[in-house]
């Protein structure tokens, strides 16, 4: 039997650590916690985790710079928690790596869909004799492999991608030449409704050029319709 996902969550307000882990235990998690970036980093260098609840605000090292440090070196998953209005670093979250962001205060119901929703998108991958050639789309000759979860370059490269930017791929290459709006490349890759102001789908867009397009300032690949959302414009072929 597989063990439950294994949670660090990291905040130093303590009433809100001892919240989270009694419900996230609750709905059958294994939950850590940490009060700040230290103790954090000691978690990590110490077990293994399937996602981090990462708070912005921390003493010392701040949730910008550890989602930073930890994505150098991992894909492990990471939700960031921030004050509510503060778009900014919710976009500078998201191009450091982060999966998925939650405003506080917020709902520890929605916390845990959003836990489930990055667990999913982040799911272990099929054994290379599971994986099938329908499996596999191939454009301007990458390479996405969806069974495994991986992406290659012309150049037989394995270029990293977290969770967000691997789901946002897949969403625009398995509909290419389709105009999609924002509203339709959030449900297709976060499943829920967009959230008024979202601009996590453009920071997706931006971080996915920087590594698939030539020229990310003139992307061939992945275009913007003004006033309708984006497009996937290579051929899209199953190898």
């Amino acid at each position: 039997m597989n063990a439950s996902p294994h949670i660090l969550v990291v905040d130093d307000d303590r009433e809100i650590r001892d919240l989270l882990a009694r419900f996230l235990r609750k709905h059958g998690y294994r939950v850590d916690v940490a009060a700040d970036g230290r103790a954090m980093l000691e978690h990590l260098d110490g077990g293994r985790f399937d996602l981090v609840v990462l708070d912005l605000m921390l003493p010392g090292e701040d949730g910008l710079s550890l989602c930073r440090r930890v994505r150098v070196e991992s894909h492990l998953p990471i939700i960031m928690l921030t004050a509510i209005g503060e778009e900014t670093d919710r976009i500078i979250g998201l191009e450091m790596g982060a999966d998925d962001y939650l405003a506080k205060p917020f709902n520890p119901r929605e916390l845990l869909a959003r836990i489930r929703a990055v667990l999913r998108r982040a799911g272990s991958a099929p054994a290379p004799s599971e994986a099938a050639s329908d499996d596999i789309l191939g454009f301007e000759g990458w390479r996405l492999d969806l069974s495994r979860r991986q992406l290659h370059s012309p150049d037989d490269a394995l270029v990293d991608l977290t969770a967000g930017e691997f789901e946002l791929l897949a969403a625009l290459a398995a509909h290419p030449q389709r105009v999609l709006s924002r509203e339709q490349l959030l449900d297709l890759t976060r499943g829920r409704a967009a959230v008024p102001y979202d601009r996590a789908i453009d920071v997706g867009i931006s971080r996915l050029r920087q590594k698939i397009e030539a020229d990310a300032k003139n992307p061939a690949i992945i275009k913007t319709v003004r006033g309708g959302g984006y497009v996937f414009a290579a051929k899209v072929a199953r190898p």
